[in-house]
């Protein structure tokens, strides 16, 4: 089996995250008010859901590119006959590598983008430093296992179910899927594995919001850790 096209792996997942994440941006600022111990009226209603769109928009090309590139590189290193019944093992442990390698990208650009997100008369920026002199680099890491813990549940959901279904499609019709086909795949399989996961993108979403959470405790909760708040959550 030839080696994956590197290359090709970080543009097209690098643009293929931007469009998505800017895209359904304003989606996502309302998921992260909903799931908001404040509530969602105090996080900000519908006002400003565009707020810490400049995080995202940094974060997104390389955090995608880092997993896409990550998870076609294990699925070549594992290379497991296409007949096998290992395939979805291998597509498990590809995205699975994927997201503890994108995670290390993706959380710091998360906790600035829900912490603008739910103050957004606050700057990204301002926010951004604000942690790094708060909270130092550890800060920016605030919900790391918890995002992977996220993550990998949702992958190993989502990407062998991706998988098989275009599988599947392309067995019922004699052919390779069509972009538009491996999209609807790629839908149904993500809207699955979301629902799945919702309750473990909660406590994710309010460890990361510790220093807002500990507004709504009945003591400060800042020095707490993740453990504390996943506890509070549920």
């Amino acid at each position: 089996m030839d080696p994956p096209g590197f290359t090709a792996s970080l543009v097209a997942g690098g643009v293929a995250g931007v469009s998505v994440d800017l895209i359904l941006f304003p989606l996502d600022t309302i998921k992260t008010r909903l799931q908001s111990p404040q509530g969602f009226n105090k996080a900000g209603g519908f006002r400003g859901i565009y707020a810490g769109i400049p995080s995202a928009a940094i974060g997104s090309f390389p955090n995608a590119s880092a997993f896409f590139i990550t998870y076609e590189y294990v699925k070549w290193f594992l290379h497991a006959d296409s007949s096998s019944y290992l395939m979805p093992v291998k597509h498990m442990l590809a995205a699975s590598a994927g997201e503890v390698v994108a995670c290390l990208i993706r959380v710091p650009s998360e906790v600035v983008k829900q912490r603008a997100q739910v103050s957004a008369s606050s700057r990204t920026f301002q926010i951004f430093s604000h942690i790094l002199y708060q909270e130092g680099i550890r800060g920016l890491y605030r919900g790391y296992t918890s995002t992977v813990l996220r993550e990998i549940p949702f992958s190993l959901v989502q990407f062998p179910l991706w998988e098989s279904l275009k599988a599947l499609w392309s067995w019922r019709q004699d052919r390779m899927v069509d972009s538009w086909q491996s999209a609807v795949c790629g839908a149904f399989a993500g809207g699955f594995a979301a629902m799945v996961t919702t309750p473990l993108d909660v406590a994710k979403t309010r460890i990361m919001l510790a220093k807002i959470i500990c507004r709504c405790l009945p003591s400060n909760g800042s020095h707490q850790s993740g453990r504390f708040h996943l506890s509070w959550c549920l």
